[in-house]
């Protein structure tokens, strides 16, 4: 089984879980104290396969599947069969970090959600294919280098004003990790990219 599929899997059956299991929620959720003062480590991975309600989880898992699949192989070619998996959970890892340093004696923060892992593949396969087609709302069509830079400056903007319960910052630490890491593994995607921005019939 593709380990897309599996991730998904684990993801979507523990936020279901945790919808109607609040002690299981607190038990997996970012909330700072709980790693500052009792070395729960397991949350900064954790707090990524529980989501705030059916809309967060569908979201992210519906994007996790159409390009997940498709950078699958390129980090099996790279790294080997869990490749992949050690790039998902590193983003997991890398995109909440800078979130949890700022609010790590902050006893009223909490966060959830896989979407900084997530943002770290779309911007992956965006290297890759910078002139692939995304349907934004599954209506609008947009070029992928278009609508990184579009979603890079409006996570920007709405970072900085720092209002709404969406972590903004997780979006943008997830999507530079997962341009980093992949250059890292490959360092002809670089060119490739360069190339494919100045054809952009290529797909």
């Amino acid at each position: 089984m593709p380990i897309t599929l599996v991730i998904i899997a684990i993801t979507s059956i523990v936020s279901f879980m945790a919808f109607k299991n609040m002690r299981l929620m607190n038990d997996l959720i970012l909330w700072p104290p709980a790693i500052t003062r009792q070395r729960e480590y397991h949350r900064l991975v954790t707090y990524g396969v529980v989501h705030a309600d059916f809309s967060h989880l569908f979201v992210n898992m519906l994007t996790l599947y159409f390009f997940g699949q498709a950078m699958e192989g390129f980090f099996a070619r790279a790294l080997g069969i869990f490749g992949f998996a050690l790039f998902y959970l590193g983003g997991l890892v890398v995109s909440i970090l800078p979130t949890y340093l700022k609010n790590r004696d902050n006893p009223n923060y909490r966060s959830l959600g896989a979407s900084g892992a997530v943002s770290a593949v779309l911007f992956a396969f965006i290297l890759l294919a910078p002139w692939a087609t995304i349907n934004v709302f599954f209506a609008i069509p947009i070029p992928a280098i278009i609508y990184a830079l579009l979603y890079t400056g409006y996570s920007i903007y709405m970072d900085r004003r720092g209002h709404g319960n969406i972590n903004h910052s997780a979006h943008l630490w997830g999507a530079a990790y997962g341009v980093v890491f992949t250059l890292l593994v490959n360092q002809r995607v670089l060119p490739h990219f360069l190339d494919a921005l100045m054809h952009p019939g290529m797909r």
